[in-house]
């Protein structure tokens, strides 16, 4: 169901043009009219004093003045924007008929819409774009508002682009090894254009696909940063066109941005993040990764596999420090395999530009101070919820208690019934999967369902090699939780499939909970993690038992059959470890 459009108004930015030479400024010396007034094409609106001349200047448009914006005294030039006028209607029909060009040097036309709907979405990530278009198929009439690009941060700058790189590095990683598997292959490398090349065309792709979906189920998407004017009531400036969104139920989902620490030399012009670090298309021969978690080691892994020497410098005793420890143990393992140095319980002071125009970064190891030089560093500090722009100050969205995200709660409701706030703004849990269910919950309840959210059972992919997959309490939180909780780990080296890959490399875990005997948690590292997280997180969200899954036929040879060998582990034993 489209959202209605209730009101069309032509506005136009009026200038002084080529009245005045390029360049040139001139003072207003009288205004003869004012805001609400009527003009006509052939009255005097203002006179100016410049270039020694006196200049009485016309509209040449009849309509009411909106709005004014100089005043007596006032310095103009050929760009300064004098007043907003509304044409009427025999205005506009001669005007685009005879004088249009003409007159385009004094004044831009400014179209003024409005339109009424359901739900109006701020921000198109996987959290909006998944409601509106959820919200549309339950019958609702929807406006999705998008500053940038379809598909947001995820799409654009983080979850696929990083993922289409890492597939280019593990292909590359593979062609290292051929060899092992009998085969040859000579002269071979890598082309970062061509690397980048195919990336981008993977997002465009994706981002081309949102847009059919947005169309097919008849969502408005208006592109323009939406400012909230009032709980009911969002503006939107696009181009030249200004946009009123009347709508019953807000929905914020604006994203986040990445952290900048506040650290001496921060703006280096050596020091990139994750969005220019998609592009390198010359790759550096030394990086250091300020941050030791998902995204940087992510990055490290595959630019090291595209031979950058990379150094990882993070603040916390160990890296990806909110896993388990086995699970850190082993990756970091694999991170030192592929000569990635790492200093943890490292603080960063400095960023010193060296005499070669490079970046030397000053930081600070149990009270030992170190000196690495380097040609870029890699912020990888965290990001931080987007908050959305509020233009009427009465609006008092409550922010969480950690000050970081707008505060909701199960229902994914802020402190005012009729907006709503998923994904990285909340400040909850920064996963594009998680934005998207999320934002469904969003939608059920402003359409009528009482539904909330659960968030014991995320599942969490990390795409390092090997990938890291977890879902549920892992048994840090069983421990800080007082659950009392057994342990079954099986290495890959038990499975065929494994063997047959020529990679054996991690294991599987299954935590149980004693009391329940239920799946609460469960780990994998090693060989296509990632794809075996579905099971793993039905497992958990259904409550499964370790007999159920012993009574689910594996198939053979394959990876799934780690977590049959774990399940196994749970009850009489393991078969093949």
């Amino acid at each position: 169901m489209l959202p209605y459009l209730i009101e069309r108004v032509i506005w136009l930015e009026i200038r002084i043009g080529n009245i005045l030479p390029h360049g040139s400024e001139a003072v207003i010396t009288k205004i003869y009219k004012n805001e609400g007034d009527y003009i006509g094409a052939d009255e005097i609106f203002l006179e100016a004093e410049g270039n020694k001349t006196n200049i009485s200047f016309k509209t040449n448009v009849d309509g009411k003045i909106e709005k004014i914006f100089v005043s007596e005294g006032s310095n103009i030039n050929s760009d300064t924007i004098l007043a907003v006028i509304a044409e009427d209607n025999k205005s506009i029909s001669s005007m685009e008929s005879t004088t249009f060009d003409y007159f385009s040097n004094f004044f831009t036309q400014v179209t003024k819409k409005e339109y009424e709907c359901d739900i109006a979405i701020v921000g198109a990530g996987p959290g909006g774009y998944v409601s509106a278009i959820y919200a549309a198929k339950r019958g609702a009439k929807v406006v999705l508002i998008e500053k940038d690009s379809l598909g947001g941060t995820c799409l654009n700058k983080g979850c696929i682009p990083t993922k289409a790189l890492i597939r280019s590095a593990n292909v590359y990683n593979t062609i290292k090894k051929a060899e092992k598997y009998g085969c040859y292959c000579n002269d071979f490398g890598i082309d970062m254009n061509k690397i980048i090349e195919r990336k981008n065309n993977i997002v465009n792709q994706l981002v081309d696909g949102i847009k059919y979906l947005l169309n097919k189920n008849n969502v408005e998407t208006i592109y323009g940063e939406g400012k909230i004017f009032d709980t009911n009531k969002i503006i939107v400036k696009s181009n030249n066109t200004e946009i009123t969104v009347n709508t019953k139920n807000i929905i914020i989902a604006t994203g986040s941005k990445s952290s900048v620490p506040n650290i001496q030399g921060i703006n280096n012009k050596n020091i990139i993040y994750s969005d220019e670090a998609l592009n390198l298309t010359n790759l550096p021969k030394k990086l250091a990764i300020i941050g030791g978690g998902v995204i940087g080691m992510e990055f490290a892994h595959m630019l090291s596999s595209f031979g950058v020497e990379v150094y990882i410098i993070e603040y916390f005793d160990k890296c990806l420090s909110s896993l388990d420890d086995d699970l850190i143990e082993e990756i970091e393992k694999h991170t030192k395999e592929k000569n990635i140095k790492i200093y943890t319980s490292s603080l960063v002071k400095e960023f010193i530009e060296s005499e070669d125009g490079n970046i030397i970064v000053r930081f600070e190891q149990n009270s030992k101070e170190h000196y690495l030089a380097c040609d870029k560093v890699l912020l990888s500090t965290g990001r931080a919820p987007y908050l959305p722009d509020i233009s009427n100050e009465g609006i008092n969205l409550e922010i969480n208690e950690k000050g970081r995200g707008i505060k909701v709660n199960s229902k994914m409701q802020t402190n005012i019934p009729n907006i709503y706030a998923i994904g990285d703004v909340t400040g909850k849990s920064l996963l594009a999967h998680v934005a998207s269910h999320q934002g469904i919950v969003a939608v059920e309840n402003i359409l009528g369902t009482d539904k909330e959210i659960n968030y014991d059972d995320i599942p969490s992919a990390i795409f390092t090699d090997p990938e890291i997959a977890i879902v549920g309490i892992t048994e840090k939180e069983a421990i800080n939780r007082g659950i009392k909780y057994k342990v079954s780990k099986i290495p890959y080296s038990a499975i065929g499939k494994a063997l047959c890959y020529g990679d054996i490399r991690g294991f599987a875990k299954l935590i149980e909970d004693v009391d329940t005997n239920r799946i609460i948690g469960a780990a994998i590292i090693g060989l296509g993690a990632t794809d075996l997280l579905g099971e793993l997180s039905l497992s958990v969200s259904m409550k499964v038992k370790a007999e159920d899954l012993i009574e689910t036929i594996h198939a053979h040879p394959t990876t799934p059959e780690i977590i049959h060998e774990a399940a196994l582990g749970l009850n009489l034993g393991a078969i093949h470890f």
